[in-house]
């Protein structure tokens, strides 16, 4: 890769970083919860109910990692564990409707930052130009 391409990659890199924690602040909910707790709520929310290894999986973290996170979201009332009913010695792992309500309020309060954002700083051509940056991105988020 040649320069020119070395220096697009490292300024989408920290561009995006950037962005991210930007948004991490922009959540006073979110602020209580560390971000592999956010993206499991976020996770269980998208897919109803998962086994711990299944989010650990997912998160690509350890089982041992998932565990701990799971104890604290159990404990802030945001999950239930109850045994699967085809294999009594799976734990199946889902929101409350506390916990559901917490990443909808950490979606909601990060998403009223960011249109607010968007449409302070951006043309609408360049609104436009975001909206076709999403497949691109998704596609990298994807790669493995």
């Amino acid at each position: 890769m040649d320069n020119k391409n070395l220096e697009f990659v490292s300024n989408l890199r920290t561009a995006v970083t950037r962005l991210t924690k930007k948004l991490r602040k922009e959540s006073a909910t979110g602020l209580q919860l560390s971000l592999t707790e956010r993206s499991t709520l976020s996770s269980l929310y998208q897919y109803k109910e998962m086994l711990p290894n299944e989010l650990a999986a997912l998160e690509k973290i350890t089982n041992q990692s998932m565990s701990g996170i799971l104890a604290h979201l159990l404990e802030l009332g945001y999950i239930t564990r109850t045994s699967s009913e085809t294999d009594k010695r799976k734990v199946l792992i889902k929101l409350t409707t506390d916990g559901e309500k917490t990443m909808l309020r950490i979606r909601s309060e990060r998403d009223q930052w960011l249109a607010k954002a968007i449409e302070a700083t951006c043309t609408k051509e360049e609104r436009e130009l975001l909206k076709q940056v999403i497949v691109p991105l998704t596609k990298i988020i994807d790669f493995e």
